[in-house]
């Protein structure tokens, strides 16, 4: 008989035993001690209660409270030279600590390095905008509010950008329920018009490279050409390059009339 063993949370043991390679953790370096950021981290201590620092693959990662975060970005745009926000998001960390990890990557064109700022936010607590202080905050604000609901104060028009105004939740929190398409195609129908108009109208077709051999003002199948709007064919058919009313120095011509080399001249 084969030796009991403990079998709660098999999939977390599997996970770190020697059948998976598990990737190790980058090297960190002390920033104070790093030639091309020592300068940076001197500012940012002189002024801020830095919570942790590092570099690591080249660039420097400043921990701060969020409480600061305005200052610290008008301290890196107009002391560090960092001109350019190049991404701002959140990290759903609430099953794991209790809330979201919010960073904000910064580019320094004239220095030629990169940066990262991060703070904690709990999940009932908001964080300022730095519209005012990067023009580029703006949209990622927004997709930081639709995606994650991480809420931004001072945002002029903090409203949906990618989901609909009046969609449930937030798509890319961890807790989101992954039901997928089979529940989003009935999500307009449902909302607008209610369950007992699912028959009428039907599922929203949510496959973008969907082509709907019926349609034929947008698409055309090959060698089953029929004019714009016309019903389908089954049987081939067949049409002419040249429209009848095409420009007239243009020689009308016909497919029975190609050539089609067998080499490359």
């Amino acid at each position: 008989m084969r030796a009991y063993s403990d079998r709660k949370n098999v999939q977390k043991r599997a996970y770190y035993s020697d059948r998976f390679h598990k990737i190790p953790q980058t090297p960190r370096f002390d920033p104070s001690q790093s030639e091309e950021f020592a300068d940076d981290i001197k500012i940012l201590s002189n002024k801020f209660d830095i919570l942790e620092a590092y570099v690591e693959i080249d660039q420097l990662v400043v921990y701060v409270s969020h409480e600061v975060i305005r200052d610290v970005m008008f301290t890196f745009r107009d002391e560090l030279g960092y001109e350019n926000l190049s991404e701002l998001s959140a990290v759903d960390f609430i099953a794991q600590k209790g809330g979201y990890e919010v960073f904000y990557q910064m580019l320094s064109m004239q220095h030629r390095k990169r940066a990262r700022v991060k703070c904690f936010l709990k999940p009932n607590q908001a964080i300022n905008s730095v519209m005012d202080i990067y023009k580029s905050a703006d949209w990622a604000e927004r997709e930081m509010w639709d995606m994650m609901g991480v809420a931004v104060n001072g945002h002029p028009h903090l409203k949906r950008i990618l989901m609909p105004d009046d969609w449930v939740d937030h798509p890319l929190k961890k807790s989101y329920p992954l039901h997928g398409d089979e529940a989003a195609q009935w999500y307009e129908v449902d909302t607008i018009f209610g369950k007992e108009y699912r028959d009428i109208i039907g599922p929203e077709q949510r496959d973008s490279a969907f082509v709907d051999p019926r349609d034929t003002e947008n698409f055309a199948k090959v060698k089953h050409e029929v004019p714009f709007g016309a019903p389908p064919s089954k049987d081939p058919t067949h049409m002419d390059v040249q429209e009848e009313d095409g420009v007239v120095l243009i020689k009308k011509m016909s497919k029975d009339k190609f050539k089609q080399l067998s080499t490359r001249r």
